[in-house]
């Protein structure tokens, strides 16, 4: 059996993408019995416009052995505590999408039905003051979360901002230390097996010929080879997400140093803020059909609120994911897999997650089509249920009288969402396979923040009396106040 174990994995194309596939590998693999070598070219430049992440990133940065106070340092990182959306719902209107649960540790998703039986009962509220992350948030404060399950801090969670080019250039330093071998160079021919169509060797554009078991096309938007090879067909969602441009430019830090992401609409799309410890990330997403790129690089320099630092960088996509990640022995991870607009911070999850399927699945020489099936499979459901997360800012926009916004209320929508918002709308329950990414504390934050409302809620929370509900309610408030008060500013973190 051991005769059929992969002996060589070669990974084509570095940045985030391919440097967190490497430090994966070579931690969980015994680089003496399989060698890992990394592709990549200093001439071919990287989207790195990641900066922003979710919860999910500490897991990575755990199973690669990475410390957090050096991380931080290395990487420049702040602290995240959410998503503030302006202007979505309606211009004037902010919302937060935290990353914590809602109400008191015990309270689980029973919070929401609560919530919503006052509501009803004609109890005017605002759901955002029972997020301790939101309070804390809004209030430029920052804690880490409690291991004591009984601690209101215990509902606390967090993610990071960082410098995406930092982050690919600390792990390829503890990459190399392990033993992966980086070659400089880009790919011109690519060998194939003549009966089998698996890829048996790359030659570089200096002479080199790397032969391996596995690739992993790491190349970004190009997909050089589960695409340009392989031929796997490509899934175009622009129907639910028309924005296919981005223009991207660094700033000065200005003003406070805010434990979050702001997500700004705008006429044609949206304006990322990212605040860092040395800079501000800022960009526009945007459709080029009702926005050209001068006019989009225009308004996003007239809505800095620092300096920029370079000129604004034009970045062409297609949202969509290719129809198999995983094709004969050939593995897309990152943007060579598919496209996600960042509106929720998601690009570098879909790579680390699409790394924890791989390490799940790992294969021998022969890929057996059941494992590929299987990755293939649950790829395509974490797409599809992220590309319904954020189909559902988009149509639920109600006031923007734009063009692309009245174009996203009209569009005819994934079943899978009108499920989701039937369900809301009728019961108040957040229905959600076991695998989605995002659970209901996320759900019930951007539903709510839109402007969806529920017409019911679980029957069960009759049983407790209406004053019992309030004066519960009330306690919520009240404790998370009270903690949020006592939390750290943000900035003495960095200080």
């Amino acid at each position: 059996m051991n005769n059929g174990r992969i002996r060589k994995i070669v990974i084509v194309g570095g940045g985030t993408a391919g440097w967190m596939t490497a430090a994966a590998l070579s931690k969980s693999l015994d680089l003496q019995q399989c060698t890992v070598s990394l592709i990549e070219s200093d001439d071919i430049g990287t989207i790195g416009v990641g900066e922003a992440t979710i919860p999910t990133i500490h897991w990575f940065n755990s199973i690669v052995g990475l410390n957090e106070k050096e991380f931080v340092r290395e990487t420049r990182a702040t602290f995240k505590l959410g998503i503030e959306f302006c202007d979505w719902a309606r211009p004037g209107h902010t919302y937060l999408h935290p990353f914590g649960r809602y109400g008191l540790p015990a309270d689980g998703v029973s919070f929401q039905h609560r919530w919503i039986k006052a509501q009803i009962e004609g109890q005017p509220d605002n759901f955002e003051e029972y997020s301790l992350n939101t309070v804390a948030a809004r209030a430029g404060k920052f804690a880490f979360p409690a291991n004591d399950p009984a601690s209101i801090h215990s509902t606390l969670g967090y993610a990071y901002h960082f410098d995406a080019s930092l982050y690919a250039q600390y792990l390829r330093r503890c990459t190399e230390a392990r033993g992966v071998k980086r070659h400089e160079g880009t790919v011109g021919r690519i060998d194939q097996h003549p009966e089998t169509g698996f890829i048996t060797a790359l030659h570089t554009n200096r002479g080199e010929m790397l032969e391996a078991d596995l690739f992993i096309d790491c190349t970004g938007l190009r997909a050089m080879l589960i695409e340009g090879v392989l031929k796997v067909g490509f899934d175009d969602w622009s129907q639910w997400l028309p924005c296919d441009r981005a223009m991207a430019v660094p700033s000065e830090r200005a003003g406070r140093l805010e434990p979050y992401t702001r997500s700004t609409a705008l006429a044609a799309g949206w304006q990322w803020r990212i605040p860092l410890q040395h800079r501000t990330g800022n960009g526009y997403v945007y459709s080029s059909e009702f926005l050209s790129d001068d006019a989009a690089a225009a308004a996003l320099l007239g809505n800095l609120d620092g300096k920029a630092l370079a000129d604004p960088r034009p970045i062409r996509f297609r949202t969509g994911r290719r129809r198999a990640a995983w094709s004969k022995n050939v593995i897309a991870i990152g943007l060579s897999g598919g496209f996600l607009e960042p509106l929720e911070s998601t690009s570098i999850h879909l790579i680390q997650s699409a790394i924890a399927k791989l390490l799940s699945l790992f294969p021998n020489r022969d890929c057996d089509s059941h494992l590929v099936a299987q990755y293939n499979r649950l790829v395509a459901d974490e797409f599809t249920g992220v590309r319904d997360f954020l189909v559902l800012h988009y149509h639920s926009t109600r006031e923007r009288t734009e063009p692309l916004w009245e174009y996203c209320r009209s569009m005819p929508l994934p079943a899978s969402l009108i499920d989701k918002e039937r369900h809301f709308a009728h019961s108040g329950r957040i229905v959600l396979s076991p695998e989605e990414l995002f659970r209901e504390p996320s759900w019930f934050a951007v539903l709510l923040g839109q402007g969806h409302r529920p017409g019911d809620y679980n029957p069960l929370i009759d049983s407790i009396a209406a004053t019992d509900n309030l004066a519960h309610l009330k306690r919520i408030r009240e404790e998370i106040r009270f903690a949020a008060a006592k939390m750290p500013d943000h900035v003495s973190y960095f200080s």
